[in-house]
């Protein structure tokens, strides 16, 4: 979206907060890969990023790699959102993601028609990098 001249650009997009405990996800979503925590102590998966599990408390949490598959879910498409970052962006999909390890993310849908998006749609994990330094997971329907 071009800004007519003396209109202010619009804001910049928010960025991702990395905190010592998060920082794996991240460096894993760099590699193309959806990392996911699992408890040594007893089997939980857990995300998002934790320092103990939310199951057993134990601090026992290693880093796994998901399957990057799921289910929408619920979801709902933004039609209007200005002024704001994402503004040029709509309609957007933003989604509840059940990935198949049991752990829900919030997350987008693409390469999708919003209209044809419905709960329980499989879907997969896709990478959009943004920089250097971030690489977002969205999601697609599974292709047959």
């Amino acid at each position: 979206m071009q800004a007519n001249p003396g209109t202010p650009a619009p804001p910049a997009k928010p960025r991702p907060v990395v905190n010592p405990w998060s920082r794996p996800f991240w460096e894993g979503t760099r590699q193309g890969k959806l990392l996911i925590q699992k408890c040594g102590a007893c089997g939980h998966h857990v995300f998002y990023p934790r320092l103990s599990c939310p199951d057993c408390f134990a601090e026992d949490l290693a880093w796994v790699q998901s399957s990057g598959r799921g289910t929408v879910y619920s979801h709902t498409v933004v039609m209007s959102n200005a002024p704001s970052a994402f503004a040029a962006d709509v309609p957007y999909v933003v989604a509840v993601i059940r990935l198949d390890e049991g752990v829900q993310m919030l997350s987008n849908v693409v390469d999708c028609d919003p209209e044809h998006l419905a709960c329980d749609m499989p879907v997969e994990v896709v990478f959009e990098k943004l920089d250097d330094e971030f690489t977002l997971p969205k999601f697609r329907p599974v292709r047959p």
